[in-house]
């Protein structure tokens, strides 16, 4: 097999599994009846928006962390600050499940389901835009079906590689937790800068690399600008050792950036 075909397969296996998506629509279907009847004429929409919609978000079998984000529009039409909603979604949460995990993420509420994470997100929404909250106890703007465009116009623009690429460099990211390298900051950085990649780029390595280099642009840390470089290094060490027919240690050294799924 050679290096691409392995990012492929790789990329591909990266996806959630038909029961994870049943199982995820289903905890969702409930979610919103239970919200409905809890909060009545309070709530005006609710959707799934994020990574989620994007498929981009990783299984669970790889990344314990993967979450589903369910924004809650509500009517604040009095200007409650944040809080006051996450505390209605907290108190919901334990009337209506009692026996699964919750507690609050900043500025979420997290409640599992299933073995699966849902982020509970109040928002409200004044003139078309959506408010939701910040790390501050304050309120900002989001654009969530905005960004999701944007990474499939992207997507679309490049033989439909993007979405695969990304889900790969959030596999490489899994369980490192940098500030400067959230998952989201990944998707925005290669939806934004990546749109015209095919100029250059033909392979998934050709991606790979574009997309480290990328990422170089995020951030001053010296210990995940060395992270990069060592993946980038071991990229063109994996092309390298194909190139010279040696398979295997090909297969060994892509497989240290991107481990088998």
């Amino acid at each position: 097999m050679s290096v691409n075909s392995y990012l492929n397969d790789c990329a591909s296996n990266l996806v959630l599994s038909s029961n994870e998506k049943d199982s995820i629509n289903t905890s969702i279907n409930t979610l919103e009846t239970r919200l409905n009847s809890y909060f009545g004429s309070d709530i005006k929409e609710q959707f799934k928006f994020g990574s989620y919609t994007r498929v981009t978000i990783l299984p669970r079998k790889v990344d314990e962390n993967s979450d589903v984000d369910y924004m809650i529009v509500f009517d604040n039409s009095n200007n409650y600050k944040p809080q006051t909603f996450l505390d209605r979604l907290k108190r919901f949460a334990e009337a209506k499940y009692s026996t699964s995990e919750i507690y609050q993420s900043s500025p979420t509420i997290v409640l599992e389901l299933n073995k699966i994470k849902f982020e509970l997100v109040p928002a409200y929404n004044s003139w078309g835009t959506y408010y939701i909250p910040d790390s501050n106890g304050g309120w900002m703007s989001t654009y969530p079906n905005d960004f999701n465009d944007k990474l499939t116009e992207t997507n679309n623009n490049n033989s439909y590689k993007i979405k695969p690429l990304v889900r790969l460099i959030k596999h490489w990211n899994i369980n490192v937790n940098y500030h400067d390298l959230t998952s989201y900051k990944i998707e925005e950085r290669i939806a934004y800068n990546m749109n015209y990649a095919y100029y250059t780029c033909t392979s998934y390595t050709d991606y790979a690399k574009k997309a480290f280099n990328e990422l170089k642009n995020l951030t001053y840390d010296i210990s995940i600008l060395n992270r990069i470089d060592r993946a980038l290094e071991r990229i063109d060490k994996a092309i390298e050792y194909e190139n010279d027919g040696k398979p295997y240690s090909a297969s060994e050294e892509i497989k240290k950036v991107f481990p088998e799924v």
